[in-house]
């Protein structure tokens, strides 16, 4: 059986953004973890670029357009890169064997409650948005904002607007009230790109049992990450403890609603022997040890291919 892989979270194009002279093209370069070489040797079939914008830079549209402008540049300028925005660029790159490219926000401090800007970003190919960072915006709060409130009124009309556009709302990084109003307001499903499981590891990213349960009620999908301080306590995070949130949201039902956030390129520690996209082999190998072979293709890439096949815009 053939093993392909579908990442949803990656935050290359922030490291771009801030040093434009770093190559994606070329692994040579010890600064990112994802690079087109990597992805090509991983057997990656989608990746997901994340628009995530430091602190210092946030706030304007600006430094989003420039991201999204080092996406079309540094990114899809490769040979077996393409841009994802339908079902029918889904089929043609699993048919040509190239590696879709998935366009996603982390955060929308810079659209300033914009829907005209919404419009036009999804033009430009954004097909996913989680509405904050960590903290509070002018359309939610996010998990580390000590007050923890919800949507605002604004956030409200984003969230639907962007369920009229088929854009598919992130609740990764929201507050526990904002994730509730989320759940209840969209038309749609959800996903949460980069989350593990808090009955496991007791962190404010981390997704409670009711949270995930929420999840799959909606037909969403969670994308277990390898972010060490969402996996363990300690210094030595490894595979196993990986695999240990996979097993809890299985068990919660959720065999058929998991997929990968790796947040590389958002990370500066790691899981030990999975740094870098050409190491996710020994998660496979990690997989087939306690899972079957086909549990094994849908944990990853065939949930999320599956998924993206459904909920796409047509």
């Amino acid at each position: 059986m053939t093993f392909t892989v579908a990442d949803f979270h990656c935050d290359v194009l922030s490291k771009l953004l801030v040093d434009p002279k770093l190559s994606f093209r070329n692994s040579e370069s010890n600064a990112l973890d994802v690079t087109y070489e990597r992805l090509k040797e991983s057997g990656a079939v989608l990746q997901t670029f994340a628009v995530y914008i430091p602190e210092k830079l946030n706030g304007s549209i600006e430094p989003i357009l420039e991201s999204i402008d080092h996406f079309y540049e540094q990114v899809l300028t490769c040979p077996d890169m393409m841009l994802v925005r339908n079902q029918a660029d889904l089929r043609e790159g699993l048919a040509t064997g190239k590696i879709g490219a998935l366009l996603s926000l982390e955060g929308v401090d810079g659209l300033q409650g914009s829907i005209p800007i919404l419009r036009l970003l999804h033009r430009l190919g954004v097909r996913a948005a989680g509405l904050t960072w960590n903290y509070a915006n002018w359309a939610a709060d996010g998990v580390m904002e000590p007050r923890g409130g919800g949507l605002t009124a604004k956030g409200r009309a984003f969230v639907q607007e962007c369920d009229n556009l088929g854009i598919l709302v992130d609740v990764s990084h929201l507050s526990e009230r904002a994730f509730w109003d989320v759940a209840d307001l969209a038309s749609r499903t959800i996903i949460a790109s980069h989350s593990n499981a808090k009955a496991l590891l007791n962190h404010p990213r981390n997704l409670t049992d009711e949270q995930i349960k929420a999840i799959l009620a909606l037909q969403g999908l969670i994308g277990v990450t390898y972010v060490p301080w969402f996996v363990a306590e300690g210094e030595q995070v490894t595979i196993d403890h990986v695999l240990r949130h996979i097993e809890h949201i299985c068990e919660l039902g959720g065999e058929q609603h998991l997929m990968l956030g790796s947040d590389f390129d958002g990370i500066d520690k790691y899981v030990s022997g999975l740094t870098h996209p050409g190491e996710v082999y020994r998660l496979r190998e990690a997989l087939l040890k306690r899972y079957t072979e086909q549990q094994t293709k849908q944990f990853l890439s065939g949930n999320a291919l599956s998924f993206l096949a459904a909920h796409l815009p047509v």
